[in-house]
């Protein structure tokens, strides 16, 4: 088909009122089980995106004959052979929440090269306000498709993120070594998608590379993408590539995958961007598995664009359903667990001052993403005065902050290491203390980053708050398996994991859930202290001489 129009905002900049979109959203399209139009190969479709004039809203079931209908405003790539597609061209829409703006989002089965609508099978269609995709959980709406009478004609899945003021773009280019054969008569046909990870654990695909024919050593062409199509500006957020056997019918091998992020990529061609593609279920079948072939940043080229967006809220703690709610009456999860585990540990610091560091916000004055901010909004001095100094700091951040995901555990890990490398004679032991929702985008990164700081004199506490899964938390943890990374075992457990909500008291006694919290999560703490000095042969210093009182003298008795 011929190369379909650019995504395109539906409003602009008014001169005449002034009016400035207040925030762009990217949609996202995936379509699930869609009707079977073709006799001998699977249908070809193509998802074609209209929106009524806001003025006209309830008009939309109109479309065409409603005199304020907009019109088409853009269209996906089209998928070959496929039921299930994920689209990755992206409609950039500015939303504005005061306004109901409805879309229609119709599926077309594309057989000929005609840029006209009624030459192609129609697929189904449905209806939604962009209101209805943002407010949705995670931001990700799941629809019936509908509009052929008697069909089921499956279901479309539309997500949205808003777009950072990120307007970098990189460009860079792949190969691999030895990836694994999959077809009979030949080599692979090998491709890559990359993915960037939600902060609800799924991920967006936001890229494809060709098909290389009949090779296990492909060479990919240059490609150029926006910096926020990989990450929205997050350099640390988690991208997962996975690497595919192309096949015509459409059911494509996988191969493998492997995750890295854009501020490795950023390194540019080293041993830090050769990367093991791993088939997790081939590695559990096989004891000798080792990898399926590795793939190397062969170069990478930085477009920088100076020009600004502006931003608006999405994380509000002063809501009661937000687990930062900030209640006038009762400290929330988040500060309950600080104070409990706090109040212990600051006996055994001299000065009491504490690095407070926040992860997964948007900072002012420019909507800056970071994953290890000082809570204090000092960043050169981020240490606060006692735990009392620490929620005060907590609550002040929460006013000037924008909660934002996904959630990486690696830079405040790496943080804690840098200083724990630092002080290896065993006068200092650092404790880290990750109060969390337990949602991890860089799961990958965090096991690196604990596998390296099991060498240096640390432990980390790990509380989860609120009434998600912590399996994730609980791989961390290690003490049914040690936790590994490429290949490699920590050297010894320094992770303790305990969930917040199996301390609550039923009859509403915080002071003696919050004992008990804090007596098992610094439970090992002791244990993993002494196994690093063991370790590294260092000996406690010798007990200073008992205490004589001025005008006496001190008798030794021999036992």
């Amino acid at each position: 088909m011929d190369k379909l129009e650019d995504m395109s905002s539906v409003y602009d900049f008014d001169p005449i009122t002034g009016n400035i979109p207040a925030t762009k959203v990217e949609i996202t399209v995936s379509c699930r089980n869609l009707l079977d139009k073709d006799t001998f190969s699977k249908s070809d479709p193509c998802e074609y995106v209209a929106e009524t004039d806001r003025l006209s809203a309830f008009f939309c079931h109109l479309c065409a004959s409603s005199p304020f209908f907009k019109g088409p405003f853009g269209r996906t790539e089209v998928i070959d052979n496929t039921l299930n597609p994920d689209f990755v061209r992206k409609y950039i829409l500015d939303y504005f929440f005061e306004e109901k703006q409805n879309l229609r989002f119709d599926l077309y089965d594309v057989d000929s090269k005609s840029p006209d609508l009624s030459k192609h099978d129609f697929l189904g269609q449905t209806f939604c306000t962009l209101g209805e995709i943002v407010g949705s959980p995670a931001s990700r709406l799941e629809k019936p498709l509908g509009g052929i009478p008697g069909k089921k004609c499956g279901t479309i899945v539309l997500s949205a993120e808003e777009l950072s003021n990120c307007r970098d773009s990189a460009t860079m280019q792949f190969c691999a070594n030895k990836l694994d054969k999959k077809d009979f008569f030949g080599k692979s046909d090998p491709f890559m998608v990359f993915y960037r990870s939600n902060e609800d654990g799924t991920f967006t695909i936001c890229h494809k590379t060709e098909v290389v024919k009949n090779t296990l050593n492909p060479v990919w062409q240059p490609f150029t993408i926006p910096v926020r199509a990989l990450c929205n500006g997050d350099y640390d957020r988690t991208i997962k590539v996975e690497v595919y056997d192309w096949d015509r019918d459409g059911s494509h091998d996988f191969i493998g995958d492997f995750t890295t992020s854009y501020r490795e990529l950023a390194r540019g061609q080293s041993q830090f961007n050769v990367y093991e593609v791993i088939n997790t279920k081939k590695k559990m079948k096989k004891k000798k598995y080792v990898h399926s072939g590795t793939v190397k940043l062969t170069s990478l080229f930085l477009i920088t664009h100076n020009d600004l967006d502006i931003d608006c809220s999405t994380g509000n703690p002063s809501q009661s359903t937000s687990l930062h709610y900030m209640n006038p009456y009762q400290l929330n999860a988040y500060a309950m667990a600080l104070k409990a585990v706090g109040e212990i540990i600051q006996d055994y610091d001299s000065d009491k001052m504490f690095p407070a560091l926040g992860f997964g916000a948007k900072l002012p004055p420019d909507g800056r993403v970071s994953h290890e901010f000082p809570l204090n909004g000092n960043m050169e001095n981020p240490y606060c005065n006692g735990i009392e100094g620490i929620l005060e700091a907590y609550h002040q951040s929460l006013k000037t902050v924008q909660l934002y995901g996904p959630t990486n555990f690696a830079p405040v890990v790496n943080h804690v290491a840098r200083y724990a490398a630092a002080v290896q004679d065993g006068s200092q032991y650092f404790v880290l203390l990750i109060i969390t929702d337990g949602v991890i985008s860089d799961m990958a990164q965090t096991k690196e980053a604990i596998v390296n700081g099991a060498k240096l004199p640390m432990s980390i506490i790990i509380v989860g708050v609120g009434q998600a899964e912590f399996d994730a938390m609980v791989e961390l943890d290690g003490d049914d398996i040690r936790i590994s990374s490429r290949g490699k075992l920590a050297e010894r457990d320094i992770v303790q994991f305990v969930p917040f909500r199996d301390y609550m008291d039923r009859t509403g006694n915080h002071v003696l859930s919050m004992a008990r919290l804090a007596k098992d999560v610094l439970a090992e703490i002791p244990d993993q202290f002494i196994s690093y000095m063991k370790s590294r042969g260092i000996k406690p210093n010798p007990a200073p001489p008992p205490y004589t009182p001025p005008g006496h003298t001190h008798h030794h008795t021999q036992i």
